[in-house]
């Protein structure tokens, strides 16, 4: 099960913030095999990431719509060939993997995976085929039609997030003392910031809700450990965040990371 793990859910937002060997953050290297790796090493068992399918299907591990920002070439993703994207270097030194690659190298990990274009569905439902891991990944997008439609493909043994109706329907319900399911197949887990527009969108009636409707609520991205540690107080079950380190040493003072996390994952599969 995705959220089979005790205690607080630390997601690592693209796979974090890696430290390399001279003590240095790179925050360039999102959405990487080697940030990934670095955040497994930490211990991390849930790791978020963003999928864009190339023209000719392939299913990439990349948060942008081109390749504009993050690599050293241009162009749009769902316009290019994979072998064009491979090519491509994130901070010019890595590759953009294929999720199907992600879901291989760490065969135990969890993946939150947002899907970011249309394209990129059926995708990703032949890679859960392929790979056979439907149990091990929650699928979130902030298009609502779009995560419908993968629900159903899907099916009911893999675990979504809320979209964004989910969400307002879920804040709706917090206000209200008529508690109903936030959708046809009522998610996992809310996965939420903060602030939306400049308006509030965590509450503590919101984390209730979302308790009592059987849902998780993470937080996302929270960078800073004594946001964190708030969130934690209030009662939030899961934190997407870029700074790896700082969050497992705030679970770990608080006793609430547990260093056998991996090695009871795979004994648990």
């Amino acid at each position: 099960m995705y959220l089979s793990s005790p205690g607080p859910v630390a997601l690592a937002h693209r796979g974090g913030w890696l430290i390399d060997e001279q003590g240095v953050c790179r925050t360039e290297l999102e959405n990487t095999a080697v940030a990934f790796q670095h955040a497994v090493d930490l211990g991390y068992t849930h790791l978020e990431t963003d999928v864009h399918a190339t023209a000719d299907g392939a299913l990439m591990a990349f948060h942008d719509t081109t390749l504009d920002r993050a690599t050293d070439r241009v162009g749009i993703i769902e316009k290019m060939p994979r072998r064009e994207v491979a090519r491509a270097r994130v901070a010019g030194q890595e590759p953009v993997p294929l999720m199907e690659d992600l879901l291989g190298s760490w065969p135990h990990v969890r993946f939150n995976i947002d899907l970011k274009s249309d394209s990129s569905v059926l995708p990703m439902v032949e890679v859960l085929r392929r790979t056979n891991a439907w149990d091990r990944v929650c699928l979130g997008s902030f298009d609502q039609a779009r995560l419908d439609r993968a629900r159903v493909l899907v099916g009911p043994g893999v675990a979504t997030s809320c979209g964004p109706v989910d969400v307002a329907r879920l804040r709706v319900a917090s206000l209200t003392t008529l508690l109903r399911p936030v959708a046809p197949r009522t998610p996992v887990c809310a996965q939420i910031p903060l602030l939306r527009g400049g308006f509030p969108v965590l509450s503590r009636d919101v984390i209730g809700t979302a308790h009592r409707l059987g849902m998780q609520v993470h937080v996302w991205t929270i960078n800073d450990p004594k946001v964190m540690e708030r969130l934690l107080d209030a009662g939030v079950d899961g934190i997407v965040t870029d700074n790896t380190v700082a969050l497992k040493e705030l679970l770990r003072r608080r006793g609430q990371w547990n260093d056998n996390t991996i090695a009871n994952t795979l004994r648990n599969g």
